[in-house]
Protein backbone atom coordinates (compact mmCIF):
# COMPACT_ATOMS: atom_id res chain seq x y z
CA UNK A 1 0.00 0.00 0.00
CA UNK A 2 2.97 2.16 0.62
CA UNK A 3 5.56 3.55 -1.84
CA UNK A 4 8.31 0.37 -2.05
CA UNK A 5 11.72 1.21 -1.34
CA UNK A 6 13.00 2.42 -5.17
CA UNK A 7 16.42 1.48 -6.66
CA UNK A 8 18.00 4.24 -9.17
CA UNK A 9 17.85 3.89 -12.80
CA UNK A 10 19.76 5.42 -15.64
CA UNK A 11 18.27 8.37 -15.98
CA UNK A 12 16.90 8.93 -19.81
CA UNK A 13 19.08 10.79 -22.39
CA UNK A 14 18.20 12.46 -25.33
CA UNK A 15 18.55 9.25 -27.32
CA UNK A 16 15.51 7.84 -25.54
CA UNK A 17 13.18 10.32 -26.03
CA UNK A 18 10.07 10.07 -27.44
CA UNK A 19 8.82 11.94 -30.63
CA UNK A 20 7.24 14.70 -29.98
CA UNK A 21 3.25 15.68 -31.44
CA UNK A 22 3.77 19.05 -30.94
CA UNK A 23 7.02 21.61 -31.37
CA UNK A 24 5.90 24.10 -28.91
CA UNK A 25 9.23 26.18 -27.74
CA UNK A 26 9.73 27.25 -24.22
CA UNK A 27 8.90 31.35 -24.71
CA UNK A 28 10.44 32.59 -20.69
CA UNK A 29 7.87 35.65 -20.95
CA UNK A 30 5.45 32.79 -21.07
CA UNK A 31 6.65 30.22 -19.38
CA UNK A 32 6.72 29.05 -14.79
CA UNK A 33 8.73 26.57 -13.81
CA UNK A 34 7.10 24.24 -11.53
CA UNK A 35 9.15 21.83 -9.38
CA UNK A 36 7.12 19.45 -8.18
CA UNK A 37 6.85 17.32 -4.88
CA UNK A 38 11.07 17.26 -4.03
CA UNK A 39 10.26 17.10 -0.09
CA UNK A 40 12.63 14.61 1.73
CA UNK A 41 9.94 12.22 2.43
CA UNK A 42 9.45 11.20 -1.30
CA UNK A 43 13.13 11.27 -2.07
CA UNK A 44 14.01 9.06 1.02
CA UNK A 45 12.59 6.16 -0.88
CA UNK A 46 15.87 5.87 -2.77
CA UNK A 47 17.79 6.14 -0.01
CA UNK A 48 20.73 8.50 1.28
CA UNK A 49 22.61 10.21 -1.38
CA UNK A 50 21.11 8.44 -4.10
CA UNK A 51 23.71 9.42 -7.75
CA UNK A 52 20.37 9.43 -9.31
CA UNK A 53 18.79 11.69 -7.12
CA UNK A 54 21.45 13.64 -6.71
CA UNK A 55 21.57 14.40 -10.69
CA UNK A 56 17.97 14.77 -10.65
CA UNK A 57 18.13 17.68 -7.87
CA UNK A 58 21.29 19.16 -9.56
CA UNK A 59 19.42 19.18 -13.53
CA UNK A 60 16.22 20.93 -11.28
CA UNK A 61 18.64 23.43 -9.46
CA UNK A 62 20.30 24.65 -12.86
CA UNK A 63 16.84 24.92 -14.05
CA UNK A 64 15.90 26.88 -11.57
CA UNK A 65 18.66 29.05 -11.58
CA UNK A 66 18.28 30.02 -15.16
CA UNK A 67 14.42 30.53 -14.19
CA UNK A 68 15.58 33.50 -11.95
CA UNK A 69 18.10 34.84 -14.64
CA UNK A 70 15.02 34.78 -16.82
CA UNK A 71 12.60 36.54 -14.72
CA UNK A 72 10.10 32.98 -14.65
CA UNK A 73 8.00 32.17 -11.87
CA UNK A 74 8.69 29.13 -9.47
CA UNK A 75 6.23 27.23 -7.75
CA UNK A 76 6.47 24.26 -5.83
CA UNK A 77 3.98 21.42 -4.57
CA UNK A 78 4.07 20.45 -1.37
CA UNK A 79 1.96 17.83 0.80
CA UNK A 80 1.33 19.56 4.26
CA UNK A 81 2.79 17.56 7.31
CA UNK A 82 -0.74 16.61 8.62
CA UNK A 83 -3.56 15.93 6.35
CA UNK A 84 -7.00 14.41 8.05
CA UNK A 85 -8.59 11.44 6.48
CA UNK A 86 -11.14 13.51 4.59
CA UNK A 87 -7.90 15.07 3.16
CA UNK A 88 -6.68 12.30 2.11
CA UNK A 89 -9.31 10.44 1.22
CA UNK A 90 -9.05 7.80 -1.33
CA UNK A 91 -5.47 8.27 -1.26
CA UNK A 92 -5.37 6.64 2.22
CA UNK A 93 -6.34 3.77 0.12
CA UNK A 94 -3.84 3.43 -2.35
CA UNK A 95 -0.83 4.92 -0.45
CA UNK A 96 -1.40 4.37 3.27
CA UNK A 97 -0.65 7.39 5.61
CA UNK A 98 2.03 9.07 3.68
CA UNK A 99 3.56 12.09 4.93
CA UNK A 100 1.15 12.13 8.38
CA UNK A 101 3.19 9.16 9.92
CA UNK A 102 6.41 10.78 9.51
CA UNK A 103 5.92 15.26 9.17
CA UNK A 104 9.96 15.65 9.89
CA UNK A 105 10.44 14.67 6.35
CA UNK A 106 7.52 17.34 4.84
CA UNK A 107 10.23 19.89 3.74
CA UNK A 108 11.64 20.32 0.44
CA UNK A 109 14.72 19.04 -0.10
CA UNK A 110 17.55 21.51 1.14
CA UNK A 111 19.27 21.80 -2.84
CA UNK A 112 16.12 23.39 -3.59
CA UNK A 113 14.78 25.48 -0.67
CA UNK A 114 12.15 27.93 -2.00
CA UNK A 115 13.21 31.54 -1.73
CA UNK A 116 10.71 34.52 -0.44
CA UNK A 117 10.43 35.08 -4.20
CA UNK A 118 8.63 31.67 -4.55
CA UNK A 119 5.43 30.28 -4.58
CA UNK A 120 5.05 26.94 -2.66
CA UNK A 121 1.43 25.25 -3.00
CA UNK A 122 -0.20 22.95 -0.77
CA UNK A 123 -0.77 19.99 -2.28
CA UNK A 124 -3.76 17.19 -2.13
CA UNK A 125 -4.10 15.15 -5.05
CA UNK A 126 -1.98 13.74 -8.30
CA UNK A 127 -2.51 17.37 -9.99
CA UNK A 128 -1.07 20.51 -8.75
CA UNK A 129 -4.00 22.36 -9.59
CA UNK A 130 -6.20 20.13 -7.35
CA UNK A 131 -7.47 22.91 -4.63
CA UNK A 132 -4.42 25.25 -5.41
CA UNK A 133 -4.10 28.77 -7.06
CA UNK A 134 -1.67 27.74 -9.70
CA UNK A 135 -3.93 28.05 -12.93
CA UNK A 136 -5.63 31.94 -11.72
CA UNK A 137 -1.77 32.75 -10.60
CA UNK A 138 -0.33 31.49 -13.68
CA UNK A 139 -3.09 33.56 -15.96
CA UNK A 140 -2.86 36.71 -13.82
CA UNK A 141 1.13 37.22 -14.97
CA UNK A 142 -0.37 35.88 -18.55
CA UNK A 143 2.03 32.65 -18.66
CA UNK A 144 0.80 29.96 -20.60
CA UNK A 145 3.39 27.72 -20.50
CA UNK A 146 4.49 25.27 -17.35
CA UNK A 147 7.84 23.25 -17.16
CA UNK A 148 7.49 20.37 -14.99
CA UNK A 149 9.96 18.55 -12.86
CA UNK A 150 10.61 16.69 -9.45
CA UNK A 151 8.70 13.32 -8.78
CA UNK A 152 7.25 11.01 -9.43
CA UNK A 153 7.09 11.28 -13.53
CA UNK A 154 3.94 8.54 -13.71
CA UNK A 155 1.90 9.75 -11.06
CA UNK A 156 1.62 13.47 -10.09
CA UNK A 157 3.94 15.06 -12.97
CA UNK A 158 1.98 13.32 -15.14
CA UNK A 159 -1.50 13.97 -14.48
CA UNK A 160 -0.24 17.62 -13.39
CA UNK A 161 0.91 17.73 -17.52
CA UNK A 162 -2.23 16.40 -19.02
CA UNK A 163 -4.07 18.76 -16.33
CA UNK A 164 -2.12 21.72 -17.63
CA UNK A 165 -3.48 20.66 -21.19
CA UNK A 166 -6.90 20.83 -20.32
CA UNK A 167 -6.72 24.38 -19.30
CA UNK A 168 -5.36 25.44 -22.20
CA UNK A 169 -1.43 25.45 -20.39
CA UNK A 170 1.13 24.19 -22.43
CA UNK A 171 3.17 21.14 -20.46
CA UNK A 172 6.88 20.48 -21.13
CA UNK A 173 8.20 17.81 -19.08
CA UNK A 174 11.55 17.64 -18.57
CA UNK A 175 12.79 14.25 -18.90
CA UNK A 176 16.29 14.33 -17.02
CA UNK A 177 14.78 16.37 -14.34
CA UNK A 178 12.25 13.72 -12.79
CA UNK A 179 12.28 10.82 -11.03
CA UNK A 180 9.98 7.68 -11.10
CA UNK A 181 9.60 3.95 -9.35
CA UNK A 182 11.18 2.79 -12.42
CA UNK A 183 12.64 3.43 -16.01
CA UNK A 184 10.06 1.79 -17.43
CA UNK A 185 7.32 3.60 -15.78
CA UNK A 186 9.16 7.24 -16.17
CA UNK A 187 9.57 6.58 -20.48
CA UNK A 188 5.90 5.13 -20.15
CA UNK A 189 5.23 8.75 -18.70
CA UNK A 190 7.21 10.53 -21.30
CA UNK A 191 5.72 8.41 -23.95
CA UNK A 192 2.29 9.73 -23.09
CA UNK A 193 2.49 13.53 -22.47
CA UNK A 194 4.70 13.68 -25.98
CA UNK A 195 1.67 11.66 -27.51
CA UNK A 196 -1.17 13.08 -25.76
CA UNK A 197 -0.16 16.39 -23.83
CA UNK A 198 2.97 18.30 -24.24
CA UNK A 199 6.27 18.13 -25.37
CA UNK A 200 9.60 16.30 -23.52
CA UNK A 201 12.35 18.12 -23.34
CA UNK A 202 16.08 17.74 -21.92
CA UNK A 203 17.67 19.93 -19.08
CA UNK A 204 20.23 20.86 -21.77
CA UNK A 205 16.96 22.38 -24.19
CA UNK A 206 16.63 25.40 -21.48
CA UNK A 207 20.40 25.84 -20.90
CA UNK A 208 22.96 28.02 -23.36
CA UNK A 209 26.13 26.61 -20.64
CA UNK A 210 26.14 23.61 -18.52
CA UNK A 211 25.50 24.34 -15.33
CA UNK A 212 28.51 21.92 -14.02
CA UNK A 213 31.52 20.16 -15.09
CA UNK A 214 29.31 16.99 -14.19
CA UNK A 215 26.45 18.32 -16.55
CA UNK A 216 29.04 18.82 -19.36
CA UNK A 217 30.20 15.33 -19.01
CA UNK A 218 26.46 14.05 -18.91
CA UNK A 219 26.03 15.80 -21.87
CA UNK A 220 28.85 14.86 -24.10
CA UNK A 221 28.51 11.04 -22.87
CA UNK A 222 25.87 10.21 -24.91
CA UNK A 223 27.28 11.98 -27.81
CA UNK A 224 30.52 9.17 -28.01
CA UNK A 225 30.74 6.10 -30.00
CA UNK A 226 33.21 4.50 -27.85
CA UNK A 227 31.37 2.13 -24.66
CA UNK A 228 34.90 3.68 -22.45
CA UNK A 229 34.19 6.57 -20.78
CA UNK A 230 37.10 8.91 -21.57
CA UNK A 231 38.80 10.99 -18.52
CA UNK A 232 38.04 14.41 -18.86
CA UNK A 233 41.15 15.42 -19.59
CA UNK A 234 41.32 12.63 -23.07
CA UNK A 235 40.76 13.99 -26.13
CA UNK A 236 37.06 13.34 -26.89
CA UNK A 237 37.24 12.76 -31.23
CA UNK A 238 39.28 9.84 -30.24
CA UNK A 239 36.16 8.68 -28.49
CA UNK A 240 33.82 8.95 -31.65
CA UNK A 241 32.85 12.79 -31.13
CA UNK A 242 31.95 13.56 -34.27
CA UNK A 243 32.36 17.36 -36.57
CA UNK A 244 28.93 18.26 -36.55
CA UNK A 245 28.25 17.57 -33.05
CA UNK A 246 30.59 20.10 -32.17
CA UNK A 247 29.80 22.41 -34.70
CA UNK A 248 26.02 22.68 -32.51
CA UNK A 249 27.41 22.76 -29.30
CA UNK A 250 29.68 25.71 -30.89
CA UNK A 251 26.68 27.08 -32.23
CA UNK A 252 24.88 26.55 -28.98
CA UNK A 253 27.81 28.11 -26.15
CA UNK A 254 28.19 31.14 -28.57
CA UNK A 255 25.50 32.37 -27.26
CA UNK A 256 26.96 33.49 -24.06
CA UNK A 257 30.44 33.19 -25.30
CA UNK A 258 31.27 34.69 -28.36
CA UNK A 259 34.42 34.04 -28.82
CA UNK A 260 33.73 30.01 -28.96
CA UNK A 261 33.36 27.94 -32.48
CA UNK A 262 34.52 25.01 -33.74
CA UNK A 263 38.10 26.13 -34.31
CA UNK A 264 37.97 26.98 -30.50
CA UNK A 265 36.53 23.63 -29.27
CA UNK A 266 38.55 21.12 -31.88
CA UNK A 267 42.33 23.08 -30.61
CA UNK A 268 41.50 21.17 -27.56
CA UNK A 269 38.42 18.70 -27.62
CA UNK A 270 38.73 17.56 -23.78
CA UNK A 271 36.29 18.09 -20.65
CA UNK A 272 38.54 19.71 -18.53
CA UNK A 273 39.60 22.19 -21.72
CA UNK A 274 35.54 22.77 -22.76
CA UNK A 275 34.68 23.51 -18.75
CA UNK A 276 37.46 26.15 -18.91
CA UNK A 277 36.10 27.88 -21.07
CA UNK A 278 32.47 27.13 -20.46
CA UNK A 279 32.54 28.32 -16.60
CA UNK A 280 34.38 31.71 -17.42
CA UNK A 281 31.62 35.02 -16.75
CA UNK A 282 29.40 35.36 -19.18
CA UNK A 283 29.94 37.78 -21.89
CA UNK A 284 28.45 41.38 -22.65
Amino acid sequence: MAIPSLQPYPLPVAEDLPVNKVSWAVEPSRAALLIHDMQDYFLNFWGDNSPMINQVVANIAALRQFCKQQNIPVYYTAQPEKQSDEDRALLNDMWGPGLTRSPQQQKIVAALAPDEGDTVLVKWRYSAFHRSPLEQMLKETARNQLIITGVYAHIGCMTTAIDAFMRDIKPFMVADALADFSREEHLMALKFVAGRAGRVIMTEDLLPLPASKALLRALILPMLDESDVPLDDENLIDYGLDSVRMMALAARWRMVHQDIDFVTLAKNPTIDAWWALLSRGAQA
